[in-house]
């Protein structure tokens, strides 16, 4: 596997996260830690702006920024219907640079696609040297081991029986201007030792009955575990770091689905 990291969100793929991914259940949290450590807030992968834009319409001052051009046009195109005109940057996260700084900058459900831990690392840099004295940074990992099919893909058996065949039934969703989007998703590879994985996604659209657009996609992404992550913190200069379960003010504990750490500048 490249450590390169993939940038696929083509134009299917940006237009069915726009349409279909638009609940923020993190919105709250993320205003919360804005509200404590302070503004301006960057969204560091913010995609179609499915978390910038609740907070943009919390009052805000927040930037975004994204390796993909589709995305960062559907979410430059929601906030325009909104009234918004947010600084929106296509970089990626491993060596954006940017001309302010921040008190707040948070990754959502995107560090594990930075690309190969160099360009993780990297990221978390970045994102230090962007921060003032004082203010934080919050990144989020998913806890692969509270999934069973997650997990089940670390087996050996499981794992040496990859790539899976592709689904016969696709998930099928039909978007507000009634264009049917079909997806399918299957995984290809899992490597353990180096634990990062590949999958690949086909998707349909189809309008009245007739296929007008379709594309298939490779995903690829690093799985991360707590003490990693916060060992990556600390050598990029992050001190007082925390670690919560599931958006919440909790300590996290082995049966939290999401990890959200904390680390100050």
């Amino acid at each position: 596997m490249t450590d390169d990291p993939l940038a696929w969100h083509s134009a299917l793929m940006a237009e069915r996260v726009a349409e279909f991914y638009v609940d923020a259940p993190e919105a709250p949290f993320f205003q919360r830690e804005i509200a404590r450590f302070g503004q301006p807030a960057l969204d560091l992968a913010c995609g179609a702006g499915r978390v910038l834009l609740p907070l943009l319409r919390a009052g805000v001052e927040i930037d975004g920024c994204d390796v993909s051009a589709e995305l960062l046009q559907q979410c430059r195109a929601k906030a325009a219907r909104e009234g918004y005109e947010p600084r929106l940057y296509q970089q990626p996260m491993h060596a954006f640079a940017l001309p302010r700084r921040y008190r707040t900058i948070y990754i959502c459900n995107s560090f594990g696609l930075a690309g190969g831990r160099d360009q993780g690392m990297a990221a978390l840099r970045q994102c230090h040297a962007h921060l003032e004295d004082g203010g934080a940074l919050l990144v989020n990992i998913e806890a692969a081991y509270t999934s069973q099919e997650e997990w089940e893909l670390w087996e050996p058996v499981k794992r040496r029986a990859l790539p899976e065949p592709w689904p016969e039934e696709g998930r099928r969703r039909v978007a507000a201007d009634g264009s049917v989007h079909v997806d399918r998703l299957r995984a290809v590879a899992m490597d353990p030792l180096e634990q990062r994985w590949v999958r690949e996604l086909r998707l349909e659209k189809w309008v009245a009955g007739r296929l007008v657009a379709s594309e298939e996609l490779a995903l690829r992404g690093n799985v991360y575990l707590k003490n990693e992550l916060v060992f990556m913190l600390q050598a990029a200069g992050f001190r007082d770091i925390t670690v919560r379960g599931d958006y919440t003010d909790e300590p996290a504990t082995p049966d939290s689905k999401e990890l959200v750490l904390t680390a100050v500048k």
